[in-house]
């Protein structure tokens, strides 16, 4: 079991960053999802039926392999923020979340064939009360958050947004990583430590 694939069912740099830094091995495909169109009854059960559609599409691809996908979603007072439309979007969106608290439901589903296991954290993000329209604005002209869930990236520029992060790291990067390696584990898969360079 400890040779079978891994397949990352994203491209996400952040992902992608998360599976490395913990050792393991893997390659990444982009899935053939048009997130448009999955709806849920809950932003929660959107991430999950949103991460279930993307490591199903490339699930026949890779038979034998461990498929990992993953889905974030944004939410505050009743509305999910998908990526921005648009400028415009954008910073009407980080307007709304300056000095608030918003939550970010990220998704997670480990396949191997018909097997799955399914995880959905939820952690508390509250944005700085005293941010300018200028810095919005600024921020938005970056590009930086134009792909995420939210509007912005706590692991770049838009950690400077950020006030508190309460709940599960790695969650709000965009993927419950602890989580996934706990599937893993579950199907046979080990850690390979490399010896200490000298």
């Amino acid at each position: 079991m400890q040779d079978r694939p891994i397949v990352l069912a994203s491209t996400s740099a952040a992902r992608i960053a998360l599976l490395r830094g913990a050792g393991i091995a893997f390659r990444a495909e982009s899935p053939p999802v048009d997130e448009s169109t999955i709806t849920a009854d809950s932003p929660g059960e959107l991430a999950l039926a949103r991460a279930r559609a993307k490591a199903l599409s490339v699930a026949a691809a890779a038979p034998g392999a461990l498929i990992i996908g993953s889905d974030q979603v944004a939410h505050f007072e009743g509305e999910v923020f998908g990526k921005p439309l648009d400028p415009d979007d954008h910073r009407r969106r980080l307007r709304l979340l300056r000095g608030q608290t918003h939550t970010l439901s990220t998704a997670a589903v480990v396949r191997l064939g018909a097997a799955t296991v399914e995880c959905l954290t939820h952690a508390r993000i509250t944005f700085r009360s005293d941010l300018g329209d200028d810095e919005l604005d600024a921020y938005v002209a970056t590009g930086e958050g134009a792909h995420c869930a939210g509007g912005y990236a706590v692991e770049g520029l838009g950690g400077n947004l950020v006030a508190t992060i309460e709940g599960d790291h790695p969650s709000v990067l965009g993927l419950p990583l602890y989580r996934v390696v706990d599937a893993l584990r579950g199907f046979g898969w080990r850690p390979s430590f490399p010896p200490a360079a000298r």
